[in-house]
């Protein structure tokens, strides 16, 4: 199937967006969505997490202790490439299930760190960046998450820089703080329609970048 990686930093609104093509029929696979089922009571990973980090990194309720994984993984480059390693398979090997199983117009792939990882470019016919000022980024996280800023800062450090994201996005759905739901609304829908006359280009699924 023709496919889009669709990546944007904390705050950027790629959620939404992905929501929309949902809605419009795109087949969406969700990183972090695997990545919560994964970490969730019962979930594949919380026994391998509990043998790498010890019980302290599982909550009373059986899930994966967010709170107090976010602290050291984002203090510390070395517990965030533990954690990387346990995670990651377990992210990879979901994916390839739920896309040899998706049907839809064509796959979405969202993937917060599409740009760090550095191993999409090859398995995706176009990135697309939904773009995003880091002040607004900053304000939404702290809106809905109760985050204090400095804890943001480092996640957004951690995360690709605004430049290395948009160096690689064949499409960019800018996200930032002017604009309203409407005309990001707009934007999303042209790029959905512009990508499904591409897989309906497409052949063998597959199509050239640019």
């Amino acid at each position: 199937m023709f496919s889009i990686g669709l990546t944007g930093g904390i705050g950027s609104g790629k959620s939404k967006v992905a929501e929309w093509l949902a809605e419009w029929g795109a087949s969406v696979i969700d990183t972090d969505q695997i990545a919560h089922a994964l970490t969730a009571p019962g979930g594949a990973a919380i026994e391998p997490l509990r043998a790498m980090f010890g019980a302290a990194s599982i909550g009373p309720d059986g899930a994966l202790d967010r709170g107090w994984m976010r602290e050291r993984a984002f203090a510390d480059p070395a517990v965030r490439r533990q954690l990387e390693s346990v995670l990651h398979p377990l992210i990879d090997l979901a994916v390839r299930r739920q896309a040899e199983r998706a049907q839809g117009g064509y796959l979405v792939f969202v993937v917060p760190l599409l740009v760090e990882s550095g191993r999409w470019r090859d398995r995706v016919d176009r990135i697309c960046v939904v773009d995003c000022d880091p002040a607004t980024q900053m304000d939404r996280v702290q809106a809905r998450s109760g985050l204090t800023r400095a804890t943001i800062e480092r996640i957004m450090s951690a995360q690709a820089s605004r430049a290395d994201r948009l160096a690689v996005a064949d499409d960019v759905i800018v996200n930032d703080g002017s604009t309203d739901l409407d005309t990001l609304y707009r934007r999303v829908l042209q790029l959905h329609q512009d990508w499904n006359a591409c897989a309906s280009r497409s052949v063998n699924g597959r199509t050239t970048h640019g």
